[in-house]
C-alpha cells in the first residue's frame, strides 16, 4: 500500500485509482528511460539537438514537422527567400534538417521557417526557437541567432535556495519599473533586488519569462517556450540577473506555463506544420480552453513529453534557476479544467474525470527537476485540493515541494466583502490558515497578482478604497477608513505568514499597500502603461503611510526568518475565543496575539501560557508601523500562578489587547 493511503485512511475506497496512476507514472518512466537504461534527464534533451546550434562544421537546424512536405530557412541572411542550399532534408521520425556553412549566418541574424503542407504553406518560429524579437515597426515576431561573443559566466554555481521558511517575493520583469514603460532585466537587478534583500524576502519567483507576443496577458499566452522575453532584454542579461539574485542569497523561481500554450499559428505553436495536432489534442473540444483561449496539450505523446521535460531542463541549465511555479496546474489535472467544479468530496478527484496524461507528466517532470538539480524548487498552483500533489512520488504522489494554499486569500476577500467585521471569528480564520494536508507543504500567502489585476482588488484597496487617494498622507488627518485598513493590513499578513508550513508569498508593492490596479497596456486604455509598474517612490516617502506597512511587513519577515526552520516548528493554538474575537497560538517561544474586534480592547485578557516572562518583540499597533502605540512594548509580562494548570507548567498572562490589534511576544 502506497503511503499517501497508509497517511489518510479515507482515501482506502479510491485505492485502485491511486495505484493505478501510479502505475502509469511508472511505466511511462519506463518506457522514456528506455527500461532504465538511460535517466530521464538523459531523455530530456531535446534542446541539444532540435532548434539552430553551432557546431565545429557550422550551424545545423533541426525541426519536428511530420506533416510538412517541404521546409526552407529563411531570414535576413538570404533575404528571406526560399533558396535551394537552405532547404530542410526530411529524416525519420517526421524530423527534418539542415546544414549551413559558418559564414552565411551570423550572431544576430533574424530567421523563420517557411513550410509547406498539404492544402496549405505559411511561415512559422521555431519551435525550439531559443531567442525571438518583435520588430517594432512592423509588430512581426522573428527568431533570433544568438550567439555573442561573449557570453555570461556565472560566478556562483553552487547555489542552494534557503527554505527555512521559503519567503516569496512574486514579481513581474516588467511592471517593476517606476517609469510608464517595459522595465528591463538590468533595471531589475540594479533596483528590485537590492529592495527584496532589504525587505528579507530569499526567494523572488519571475513571471512572464517565456516569450508571449501579447503584453498584456501577464506572460500566460506563451508562445516560443525555449525563449526568454526579448522585450526584457538579452538572455545574457537574465543570465546576470540570476547570478546576481544568488550573490544575494535570493533564489529565482520561474513561473513556468505548461498548462497550455497561445493559439497564435505565426508566432506559436499553433498548426506548427499545417496539422491541428502536431502538440495539442486532435478533438477540438480538448484542444481549445475556452476560458482561456488557448490550447491545451496533449501529454500522452512521447513528443510532447519530450518537449515539455527538456523545457524544464533547459532552464535550469542554461539560466540556473532554482525551481518553478507551475501555473495552471488544476486546469491540467481535470478534463473541465475545474471549471464549474466543486470539489466538495474525495470522490470528485478520482471520478474518471482527471487526464490520466497530465497527472503523469506532472509526475515526470517533478522526477526530473529533482533529479537535474536535487535542491530545485518545484510549487503547484492547484486550486481543487487534489490529494498527494505535494507528496513524493515514490508514495503514490505527484513530487511537487509544495503547494499553493489558494483557500487563504479567497478566505480574506469573502471575510472583507461578506463579513462584518465583528463576524470576524477566530475560530473561522484559524481553520482557513491551517487547514492543509498534514503531509503536505503548502506556500500561505493572502495574495498574490491574481488579486491585483483590473477586475479584481488587493486587499488595501479593498479595505481603505478611495481613501487612498485623501489620506494617506502623513501631514494631514486620517480617515477611520484609512486607520481600520491599516491596521487589518498587518493583522491579515501577519496571521497569514506565521502559520505556515511550508513557505509565504507576497506580489511586489503589495507589502507597503501599493495603491490601484494592474492594468497592462491594451486598446481599452489607449495602450498606457500608467496602471503597468510600481510606484516605489510611495514605499520610500516618510511623509505618508505606505512607508509604515513596509516597514512592518520588514520587521515580520526579519521575525519568521530569525527562528531556525520557522515553518517547521510545532504549531499550536493556545486561545480562540469567537465571543471576544481574540485568537492565540503559538510557536516554541514565540507568542501570536490577534484581537479582531472592531471596538473592544481588553484590558488584562488572560491568556494560559507555559508559565514565564514574556516581552513583546513585534505589535502592529506600534507607531513605527502606523498605530496608535497603545501598549509600552518595554514592560516585561509574567504569568500568574494559578495552582490547577501549575502541574502542567502554565499560567495566566494578563495582557492589554487594544482592538484591531496583534502582538507577538517572546519568552525569555
Amino acid at each position: 500500500m502506497l503511503d499517501i493511503i497508509k497517511n489518510d485512511p479515507w482515501l482506502a475506497p479510491f485505492n485502485e485509482a491511486i495505484e493505478g496512476r501510479h502505475s502509469y507514472y511508472l511505466k511511462r518512466l519506463s518506457d522514456l528511460t528506455q527500461n532504465g537504461k538511460i535517466t530521464l534527464s538523459d531523455f530530456a534533451t531535446g534542446h541539444l539537438w532540435f532548434g539552430l546550434h553551432r557546431t565545429d562544421e557550422g550551424w545545423v537546424l533541426r525541426e519536428w514537422a511530420p506533416n510538412a512536405t517541404e521546409i526552407f530557412l529563411i531570414g535576413t541572411f538570404n533575404q528571406w527567400q526560399r533558396m535551394e542550399s537552405y532547404r530542410l532534408k526530411k529524416r525519420d521520425g517526421g524530423v527534418w534538417e539542415v546544414k549551413i556553412p559558418s559564414e552565411r549566418i551570423s550572431h544576430g541574424d533574424l530567421y523563420k521557417l517557411h513550410l509547406t503542407w498539404p492544402g496549405g504553406a505559411g511561415e512559422r518560429i521555431p519551435a525550439w526557437a531559443k531567442r525571438v524579437v518583435q520588430d517594432e515597426a512592423t509588430t512581426l515576431f522573428s527568431a533570433q541567432v544568438w550567439e555573442p561573443e561573449q557570453r555570461y559566466q556565472f560566478k556562483h554555481s553552487h547555489f542552494k535556495a534557503d527554505l527555512s521558511p521559503l519567503l516569496i517575493y512574486e514579481t513581474h520583469v516588467g511592471m517593476s519599473t517606476e517609469e510608464e514603460k517595459v522595465g528591463s532585466y538590468n533595471e531589475f537587478r540594479e533596483k528590485v533586488l537590492p529592495r527584496v534583500k532589504e525587505n528579507g524576502y530569499n526567494a523572488i519567483q519571475i513571471m512572464a519569462i517565456q516569450e508571449h507576443p501579447y503584453y498584456g496577458s501577464f506572460g500566460y499566452h506563451v508562445s516560443s517556450f525555449f525563449a526568454p522575453s526579448s522585450r526584457n532584454g538579452t538572455p545574457e542579461e537574465l543570465r546576470e540577473l540570476i547570478d546576481t539574485a544568488h550573490a544575494m542569497g535570493i533564489a529565482v523561481i520561474m513561473d513556468i506555463v505548461h498548462s497550455h500554450a497561445v493559439k497564435n499559428e505565426v508566432e506559436g505553436l499553433g498548426r506548427m506544420d499545417g496539422s491541428y495536432d502536431l502538440y495539442f489534442h486532435s478533438n477540438p473540444e480538448r484542444r481549445y480552453h475556452q476560458a482561456w483561449d488557448s490550447l491545451c496539450f496533449n501529454y500522452g505523446k512521447d513528443e510532447v513529453l519530450h518537449f515539455l521535460l527538456s523545457n524544464c531542463k533547459y532552464w535550469l541549465d542554461e539560466f540556473r534557476f532554482d525551481g518553478f511555479r507551475f501555473d495552471g496546474v488544476t486546469s491540467m489535472i481535470y478534463l473541465s479544467h475545474g471549471l464549474g467544479e466543486a470539489f466538495s468530496n474525495y470522490g470528485d478527484y478520482y471520478n474518471a474525470g482527471q487526464d490520466g496524461d497530465a497527472i503523469c507528466y506532472l509526475t515526470l517532470a517533478n522526477k526530473l527537476i529533482h533529479e537535474v538539480n536535487p535542491n530545485a524548487i518545484t510549487i503547484a498552483e492547484e486550486v481543487s485540493g487534489m490529494p498527494g500533489l505535494a507528496m513524493p512520488a515514490e508514495a503514490g504522489g505527484y513530487g511537487f515541494d509544495y503547494r499553493m494554499a489558494m483557500n487563504i486569500p479567497d478566505f480574506w476577500i469573502k471575510q472583507i466583502k461578506e463579513k462584518k467585521d465583528e463576524e470576524w471569528y477566530p475560530s473561522a480564520i484559524w481553520w482557513e490558515t491551517t487547514n492543509r494536508r498534514a503531509d503536505e507543504k503548502t506556500i500561505s500567502y493572502a495574495e498574490s497578482h491574481d488579486q491585483a489585476l483590473v477586475g479584481d482588488k488587493t486587499i488595501v484597496f479593498r479595505l481603505i478604497d478611495a481613501d487612498m487617494y485623501w489620506f494617506m498622507s502623513k501631514l494631514m488627518s486620517s480617515s477611520f477608513t484609512v486607520d481600520r485598513g491599516l491596521a487589518l493590513h498587518k493583522m491579515i499578513r501577519l496571521v497569514t505568514a506565521t502559520t505556515i508550513n511550508g513557505g509565504y508569498l507576497n506580489f511586489m508593492g503589495n507589502e507597503f499597500g501599493h495603491p490601484e490596479w494592474i492594468d497592462f497596456p491594451r486598446e481599452g486604455n489607449n495602450w498606457s502603461y500608467r496602471y503597468a509598474r510600481r510606484q516605489w517612490h510611495l514605499a520610500d516617502d516618510q511623509n505618508l503611510k505606505y512607508h509604515e506597512l513596509g516597514d512592518f511587513d520588514k520587521a515580520m519577515i526579519h521575525l519568521i526568518r530569525s527562528v531556525p526552520d520557522f515553518q517547521s516548528t510545532q504549531l499550536v493554538k493556545i486561545w480562540d475565543k469567537d465571543e471576544d474575537n481574540i485568537l492565540a497560538y503559538m510557536r516554541d517561544d514565540l507568542l501570536f496575539i490577534f484581537n479582531f474586534h472592531p471596538q473592544k480592547s481588553y484590558s488584562d485578557y488572560g491568556i494560559l501560557v507555559p508559565q514565564g516572562k514574556y516581552q513583546i518583540i513585534l505589535d502592529t499597533d506600534d507607531k513605527a508601523f502606523g498605530g496608535f502605540g497603545q501598549n509600552d512594548d518595554t514592560i516585561h509580562h509574567f504569568t500568574q500562578y494559578d495552582q490547577l494548570y501549575a502541574p502542567d507548567n502554565k499560567g495566566w498572562l494578563k495582557l492589554y489587547l487594544p482592538a484591531r490589534t496583534a502582538l507577538v511576544m517572546k519568552r525569555i
